[in-house]
């Protein structure tokens, strides 16, 4: 049924147990875990017999291996008609560390296809050398000054070599204090690689004690990019991108990445509960057509936001089953004519109606491939580096549920904030909902005897660092766009491969960052701005070393509130006083290596010129929309 146990019988009474972490598990709530878990079962119990539900097998050896190569954007390399027609790009990116997780997967399936005695299949080393060891060896001197100079994945363009941006990493956690440095110019495979071979104290891996610890995001010299900046076509790369490197860092770890087979669901008649997430937002949509999380997640959320927030136990005291029942068929019928009404509902059972929809979804809202993977989260020692973990994950998600999972855990924070009417910490609303999230009906139970209570604790700790850490973990690393921007940039060369093709591939990119580098010699740079949407004329700027994105926002609202520029177009822009709101507007990088991206107000833009010089720089609107769209 779960990943997560059911209560044991020969265990004494929670109120007994002896609490090892007394300032953050506390007796009451485990107590609230299992209340919770009693809760789902009764719910549960007798709708398991009318819902056909596909059991969830472990997959067989090598199985694992071809789905992760799918998912991973390299099913060309496996099969018996293997090409690299779509893969040598993608490679050509990877770091060390990610190189070596490709390659185990695809030792670990030939294996599997030598063993039934299929024919082989095709072997990374076609591409790039590597060794049984899993470290990479370039095939020649050149591809090794090359590799180790965009190794990361980045256009070449932001560091001068991977061994100088190790090396930065390396001192700024040396050097840093209290407050915890997250570094995303780095990927966190090698990142933690450095962590191994003992370039960082050990006295500097941050332990999860008494409170948590407080990161800075650091921001590079290209700002910090956060999920929703980049163009739906360059996001489409980032699962791919991200699942690589989280196998890349569970390998260093030592920390095994199981996955589970999807879940195949019966269609339910239903409208709103037990609907996949796609199908309600392609219904919502129709509706609002911005919508990016289902319409009834959104007025439960808004319901408990004006009514539930300071009532005591709210999540953790569920309201009547009966009620509950009923209230769901009310809202498949009557939600979506409005007549539904909502001012007549008591606030817990709507947090239970909220808790029911995240349970009835047909699939996992954090997935069933990669439940096991969040819940090996808790497997990872040190705090920083379950972040990263947690990161890459969240980046997987597909978008819906991405979005979905966002808006719940915004709520979750409000509901936190507001501990002291409502009594429910942080550490209680994990408690209880950890269950919603980790139990799905069609998922298997294999829990081993005795450790029922440490399974418990670890997802609910898991849901804790997703509330707790959000604003971090809803970014797409600087390690990862830059990756992006080398995929897009070998694309658009379209190379003609032949028996060398990696080492001329290689030569070509080495040639065109000597060019580049050579650019990045000029002190300053004259560039033009598009304001088509605002005004008929483009806007030149010139840049420097230290002019950033909020600059030129604040150039642009200068000159049109001087009235001297034929102004197109006003609406929204302009507030009801007559002057221009700065933080309505955005500068996007558009074209180049990059498909669209809205850039951090602290983009450094002459930095930016250099990574991407052939892309246009369009000031647009911010949407004001609400979360949910």
């Amino acid at each position: 049924m779960s990943l997560l146990p059911q209560k044991s019988s020969l265990e004494p009474p929670v109120l007994e147990r002896v609490n090892s972490r007394a300032d953050s598990l506390d007796n009451l709530s485990m107590d609230n875990f299992w209340l919770e878990v009693e809760n789902i079962k009764q719910s549960t119990e007798a709708e398991q017999e009318e819902c056909g539900l596909a059991e969830v097998k472990t997959p067989e050896e090598g199985e694992a291996e071809a789905a992760w190569l799918q998912d991973a954007g390299l099913s060309d390399l496996i099969g018996d008609n293997a090409a690299d027609n779509g893969n040598i790009v993608l490679l050509s990116t990877l770091t060390k560390t990610q190189a070596a997780a490709v390659q185990r997967r695809l030792d670990t399936y030939s294996r599997s296809r030598r063993k039934k005695n299929k024919q082989p299949v095709r072997d990374v080393r076609d591409i790039f050398g590597v060794i049984n060891s899993g470290e990479v060896v370039p095939e020649t001197e050149e591809s090794v000054t090359t590799r180790s100079q965009h190794g990361l994945g980045s256009s070449g363009n932001t560091r001068k070599s991977d061994a100088r941006g190790l090396q930065d990493f390396s001192d700024m956690v040396r050097s840093s204090g209290r407050e915890e440095i997250f570094n995303t110019d780095v990927a966190y495979s090698e990142q933690a690689a450095i962590l191994l071979k003992g370039s960082l104290p050990e006295s500097r891996r941050i332990k999860e004690e008494n409170t948590l610890t407080k990161f800075k995001l650091r921001k590079g010299r290209l700002g910090v990019t956060r999920i929703g900046d980049l163009s739906p076509q360059d996001m489409k790369k980032i699962p791919t991108l991200a699942l690589i490197e989280l196998t890349a860092l569970c390998d260093v770890l030592g920390v095994e990445l199981k996955r589970n087979k999807a879940i195949k669901l019966k269609a339910t008649e239903n409208r709103l509960f037990g609907v996949p997430l796609n199908t309600l937002l392609e219904n919502d949509q129709k509706l609002i057509p911005n919508a990016k999380v289902p319409l009834i997640l959104h007025a439960l959320l808004s319901c408990l936001e004006k009514k539930g927030l300071d009532t005591e136990g709210i999540l953790r005291v569920s309201g009547s089953q009966t009620r509950i029942k009923n209230l769901q068929q009310k809202l498949e019928s009557d939600f979506y004519s409005g007549l539904f009404r909502w001012e007549e509902v008591h606030q817990n059972d709507i947090s239970g109606l909220l808790k029911r929809f995240i349970r009835e979804l047909p699939t996992p809202l954090l997935m069933a491939e990669y439940l096991p993977a969040f819940a090996a989260v808790q497997n990872i020692p040190d705090l920083k580096q379950r972040l990263q973990a947690l990161n890459l994950l969240i980046l997987i998600l597909p978008e819906p549920n991405r979005s979905t999972l966002k808006a719940l855990l915004e709520f979750l924070s409000k509901v936190v904030a507001r501990e002291k009417k409502n009594k429910m910490n942080l550490w209680n609303v994990s408690m209880v909902i950890a269950p919603n999230l980790f139990m799905h009906k069609a998922l298997p139970t294999k829990v081993p005897e005795g450790k029922e209570k440490q399974l418990a604790e670890g997802a609910a700790n898991v849901v804790r660092m997703m509330i707790h850490y959000q604003d971090l973990l809803w970014t797409v690393s600087s390690f990862l766009v830059a990756q992006v921007r080398k995929m897009n940039e070998s694309s658009s060369r379209r190379y003609q491969f032949y028996d060398k093709r990696i080492k001329n591939l290689l030569r070509k990119i080495h040639t065109d960052k000597d060019k580049t580098e050579k650019n990045e010699a000029e002190p300053s740079k004259i560039v033009k701005v598009q304001t088509s949407l605002f005004l008929k004329d483009s806007m030149e700027v010139h840049l420097n070393s230290g002019t950033k994105a909020a600059d030129v926002l604040r150039q642009f609202q200068k000159r049109l509130s001087q009235n001297n520029w034929n102004i197109v177009n006003t609406v929204h822009l302009l507030k009801c006083n007559g002057s221009v709101e700065s933080m309505n507007l955005l500068l996007c990088e558009v074209g180049g290596n990059i498909g669209e991206h809205c850039l951090d107000p602290d983009t450094y833009l002459l930095d930016l010129y250099h990574v991407n010089p052939h892309a246009e720089w369009i000031i647009k609107q911010n949407p004001s929309f609400s979360w949910m769209i």
